[in-house]
């Protein structure tokens, strides 16, 4: 059942009804079963996976706090997280693995291949796990008790719609609203359906009418000049966009309705004004996992501290206390790449914003002398421009390692851009023949304008939601009805693809 169809509304409005003639005690029990039919619908036979790690995770969990040696909790943390992160690795990599050792092989002459796998991913896995291990690692840290209802843990691993693309979430901030239950109010109504209908205008008008055109050159790169590689590479930063966000808008709104309200995983990332703080606005739940247990664990390391001593000593006190903060950003978006996909082009989009955002950190001394020696005010509206234009570039160059199929596209992609480009292009008339029509792109045009001006809205803390609430009754549903049946006749619907990150 997909986010996007008929059938996934019925059930939310459904569940929602139920939801709300239960009592407050069992209200929790909706949630769950309305959860794990919507993931049986993808197939019985994948939920082994999501119930293996609900299971590990109640069963380690509960013998980590009646534990008392502190070598021996550790012990059940490693085995919950390395049977938990070993299943995922296992899905996603193996076969990555092993066309990499074949193509070892092959370069020293061997003729002989390990047999790859046939592996369906289970939807949802990498968005799960992360959520559910950080639940596992809390408890190990005492940050609050381990759940000793099984199946109250099982909806904190499988809530619906949050499982299929998260946000990743906190137990301590969502166990209390999935449990302490909910009063009807039509206000949480409004707003989540409003906001579903914000992520599907978003998804229906924008994303996939403008994959089509980026995805015409990217398919075909030999066919296009570097005019048409830009112009499909703005169209795509406005379909991942559009298409993670508007998933986000449908996921929170959802819950919402529920009474329940999730982390935001989005604010305003293309205003950033570097790729540091992209990246802060960007998958924020995601960002924020890394920082937690990955980065902070790692920059504090015994191995850490004693290489930050060595470094201030050989290379001075500010290089040496930057070096592992460095160092510990180039690991973290590793891991970021390798996360988004069992692929080089992943591993190398991982690095090349981990690297540029630890160069950042390391020479921002000599950017501080560079602005003095020619004068630029940094804090001034001139130079912000300036810094979200050049943020706005390198985030799309990093998006060409997404766009083309494999690394070596994408190289090809970037070099494309500087050896065939001409502006003869936009005069011929060719910009308009990449699977589009003029309608179409009249349209990607106005509902990109309306985007912008919502975004920068909401940039200076205008609360746009707020703002329409307080609109008459009459005012605000027709704008909500404008929305929602907007999306049918201006919603591309000749190639609908499912969620990007849904695939995760």
């Amino acid at each position: 059942m997909s986010f996007i169809s008929a059938g996934f509304l019925f059930t939310i409005m459904i569940t929602a009804f139920i939801y709300y003639l239960m009592p407050k005690k069992y209200q929790w029990v909706v949630l769950l079963i309305m959860s794990f039919a919507f993931y049986a619908t993808y197939g019985i036979k994948y939920m082994g996976y999501i119930i293996f790690t609900i299971i590990s995770s109640y069963i380690f969990t509960i013998k980590m706090e009646a534990c008392v040696d502190k070598k021996n909790r550790r012990r059940l943390l490693i085995a919950c997280l390395l049977c938990n992160f070993g299943i995922l690795t296992g899905m996603k990599y193996i076969n990555f693995f092993i066309s990499n050792i074949n193509a070892v092989g092959a370069l020293f002459g061997s003729t002989a291949k390990l047999p790859g796998f046939k592996i369906i991913m289970p939807l949802g896995i990498s968005f799960y796990t992360f959520q559910t291990m950080s639940y596992v690692i809390d408890v190990y840290q005492k940050k609050y008790e381990a759940q000793k209802n099984i199946f109250k843990l099982a909806l904190f691993t499988a809530f619906l719609p949050q499982l299929l693309q998260g946000p990743i979430g906190r137990y301590d901030r969502l166990a209390p609203q999935f449990f302490e239950g909910h009063d009807f109010d039509i206000k949480n109504v409004e707003f989540g359906m409003q906001r579903m209908a914000w992520g599907l205008a978003k998804k229906l008008i924008l994303a996939d009418r403008a994959y089509v055109a980026a995805n015409t050159v990217f398919s075909s790169l030999n066919t296009y000049s570097g005019v048409h590689i830009v112009f499909a590479l703005l169209l795509f930063s406005i379909y991942v966009y559009c298409d993670f966000a508007g998933g986000m808008d449908l996921v929170i709104g959802a819950s919402e309705i529920f009474g329940i309200h999730l982390d935001e995983n989005f604010r305003q990332p293309y205003f950033s004004k570097n790729l540091g703080e992209f990246w802060r606005r960007w998958h924020i739940s995601l960002g924020t996992w890394m920082k937690d247990y990955i980065f902070y664990p790692f920059s504090i390391s015994k191995h850490m501290l004693h290489f930050g001593k060595f470094a201030k000593k050989r290379f001075g006190k500010t290089t040496g206390r930057v070096l592992p903060i460095c160092l510990a950003n180039i690991l973290i978006f590793f891991i970021v790449g390798v996360w988004h996909g069992a692929s080089w082009k992943y591993i190398l989009y991982g690095l090349y914003n981990g690297i540029i955002i630890a160069l950042s950190n390391l020479l921002k001394p000599v950017y501080a002398s560079m602005a003095k020696k020619c004068h630029i005010n940094t804090s001034s509206r001139y130079w912000k421009v300036v810094s979200i234009i050049r943020t706005f570039i390198i985030v799309n160059i990093g998006w060409l390692f997404d766009a083309c199929l494999t690394a070596e596209l994408a190289f090809k992609a970037f070099t494309g851009i500087f050896r065939g480009f001409t502006f003869s292009v936009l005069a011929n008339g060719s910009l308009l023949r990449l699977g589009l029509n003029m309608r179409d792109y009249k349209i990607l045009i106005v509902g990109t304008v309306i985007l912008f001006i919502t975004s920068v809205m909401k940039e200076k803390g205008i609360n746009l939601r707020e703002f329409v609430a307080q609109r008459p009754l009459v005012v605000r549903w027709a704008l909500y009805i404008i929305l929602i049946f907007a999306t049918a006749p201006f919603g591309y619907v000749g190639s609908t693809t499912e969620f990007v990150y849904a695939q995760f």
